[in-house]
């Protein structure tokens, strides 16, 4: 139980990574706020940890909207009285839309998730974490983060952004005792890019015959490394980001 009654946060919840890390994170003994803009499937990640036994609470939001942002933040002091752990794992894909064909719409739905989303529920919850003297955040990048070709214009800008906010984290409130790192998914099988998958001649598809592991990444793979961010296993690592995607990146091959 490397989480025993730590109260954490995860955006994303209802699906995907976010289900996946609310689910291990519970049964790690972490008390859970499950939220996502979809409530009803929401509705179906507290029911399946609240049947295992865990400890959960769900919380429908938009993060796009400061007013449900600071709501999340609200009913979550309300419920447990304190933060330990925030996953911002709520995010969405740009389908691989190149620069060209990437207007400014587009690229404010991305961004407005994808940055403006996270800075939000972060902004918020560290009040609780700043007034507490400690917190850890564990932020979703993504491969595209790290490399050009991993995605398309709007959501690699975006996914780099977020490397660069887990950076400024630490160097703002690392010695107030914030401890932010980040984590960036290789080829994960979501809904995301499920569609992407059944394509053979989608990027995602050529990409995957270079994965060494041989093998597209499962949720759970995420959510693992997810806990050793969130526990005192990682407890001197601050500002880095773990690449969970099979030896893809190694490659250097796309």
């Amino acid at each position: 139980m490397k989480l025993a009654n730590q109260v954490t946060l995860i955006t994303g919840a209802a699906s995907g990574i976010g289900k996946a890390q609310a689910l291990l994170f519970a049964r790690e003994g972490a008390h859970i706020i499950a939220s996502d803009i979809q409530s009803q499937a929401l509705e179906e990640t507290v029911l399946e940890i609240k049947s295992a036994g865990g400890e959960v609470i769900g919380i429908p939001a938009d993060i796009r909207k400061e007013e449900d942002v600071k709501n999340l933040y609200v009913q979550s002091l309300k419920e447990y009285g304190k933060i330990n752990i925030l996953c911002n794992t709520a995010g969405v894909f740009d389908n691989l839309i190149p620069i060209t064909e990437t207007d400014l719409s587009l690229l404010r739905s991305i961004l407005s998730v994808n940055i403006e989303g996270t800075f939000l529920v972060t902004k918020y919850v560290l009040q609780s974490m700043l007034a507490q003297k400690h917190g850890i955040i564990v932020n979703m990048a993504s491969d595209a983060g790290l490399i050009g070709g991993g995605g398309g214009t709007a959501y690699t800008m975006s996914k780099h952004a977020i490397i660069g906010f887990t950076k400024q984290i630490n160097a703002e409130l690392g010695h107030q005792g914030i401890r932010a790192n980040a984590i960036a998914p290789g080829l994960i099988q979501t809904p995301m890019i499920q569609a992407f998958i059944s394509n053979e001649d989608s990027p995602i598809v050529k990409a995957f015959q270079k994965i060494p592991a041989q093998r597209f990444g499962h949720t759970d793979d995420i959510a693992m490394a997810s806990i050793f961010l969130a526990s005192d296993d990682s407890r001197y690592l601050y500002g880095q980001v773990l690449s969970v995607d099979g030896g893809l990146l190694s490659t250097l091959r796309f």
